[in-house]
């Protein structure tokens, strides 16, 4: 496995840049804007495919790298559905999975930092955003923090984890890398309290000064999502007001571009081909499902994702691809719910 850890020094961030073999897919957690380049100079030498980005919350001392990195490469950004981030790929909740290939990350909601807070477990290692720092705990003053929320994420789930589980944090300021769940037990301060009482009075008694970055961070962090109105422009979106009309007309084919596990989480449009984002290139190369579909039937293909950054994108690789009916259903089946449009399972 590749495993790197990545560090901002500015804004004492750990990014993490991981893929299970050379050459094969990557995913990467909490990166910053100002290292992209150093990311994406690493992803090129390790010979990776980055397919997906994933923030473990919305981070208020730094702005993230997530919209450059799905701009220079395409990938998939991932965040907790109480994001109020604007558009993210694929929003995911306790007892999901992050995959990609021979990673699977366990999905954890755990707030109280910030209250989309989450940590991901692979295997024998837990990144903990800022939920569960070494030596310490995330704040719980901005963001809908919440002291109890947090004693609850960190004694309930993180501390019942096997003690020789490996802990990463998204921050740490006096230069310790790595921890393991038994040494947090254990020499954790904050966590040697002996009541959720104690551990709030504890937390709402730091009296921090605000991130630096704050004002500027949380804005920016806001408005991440890929801008669709260029799409729209170029006259490859539909409205979901508009794709209820098309739906089952012989001349359009609807493809859910969506992973398997968003689509049983969140159903799906009647009729819909199956094509998932992962495979698109494959996809839409002469020869490919999509492609051929295209050219043989002469049909409008009509892409939707989650909230329409995928499908966005999609449209705009399928065009590139010569497969000029492409065109998109504007944010997505979440759109297509709130229109009054049928949902399947």
């Amino acid at each position: 496995m590749i495993f790197r850890q990545l560090f901002d020094s500015v804004s004492g961030t750990y990014t993490y840049l991981i893929a299970s073999r050379r050459g094969g897919e990557a995913l990467i957690i909490d990166p910053v804007l100002e290292k992209v380049e150093r990311y994406m100079q690493l992803v090129r030498e390790l010979d990776l495919k980055l397919v997906k980005a994933v923030d473990t919350h919305l981070h208020a001392d730094h702005i993230t790298g997530l919209g450059a990195l799905r701009d220079q490469t395409h990938c998939i950004t991932v965040m907790g559905e109480q994001t109020k981030a604007d558009v993210v790929a694929m929003r995911v909740s306790e007892g999901d999975r992050v995959g990609i290939e021979g990673i699977s990350l366990d999905v954890l909601y755990t707030p109280g930092h910030t209250d989309d807070s989450y940590s991901y477990l692979m295997g024998d290692r837990i990144f903990t955003g800022d939920t569960l720092l070494i030596r310490g705990t995330g704040r719980t003053d901005f963001q809908n923090g919440d002291p109890r929320a947090q004693y609850d994420s960190i004694f309930n789930k993180l501390l019942r984890l096997p003690e020789e589980t490996l802990l990463f944090p998204a921050h740490d300021y006096k230069g310790d890398t790595v921890s393991t769940i038994g040494e947090e037990k254990r020499f954790n301060p904050r966590l040697q309290v002996k009541s959720i009482d104690e551990y709030v009075d504890l937390m709402n008694n730091l009296h921090l000064p605000n991130p630096k970055m704050m004002d500027v961070a949380v804005p920016a962090n806001i408005h991440i999502g890929l801008h669709q109105e260029e799409i729209a422009r170029k006259g490859w979106a539909v409205s979901a007001k508009d794709a209820l009309g098309l739906r089952g007309r012989a001349d359009v084919v609807i493809v859910d571009l969506r992973e398997k596990s968003e689509r049983e989480r969140h159903g799906v449009i009647p009729g819909a081909l199956h094509a998932p984002y992962a495979d698109l290139q494959e996809n839409l190369s002469e020869g490919g499902m999509l492609h051929e579909l295209a050219v043989a039937t002469g049909k409008r293909v009509l892409f939707y994702c989650a909230f329409g950054e995928r499908s966005a994108m999609a449209v705009q690789a399928a065009q590139d691809a010569g497969v000029g009916t492409a065109c998109h259903i504007e944010g997505g089946i979440d759109a297509w719910k709130k229109a009054g449009g049928v949902v399947g399972e």
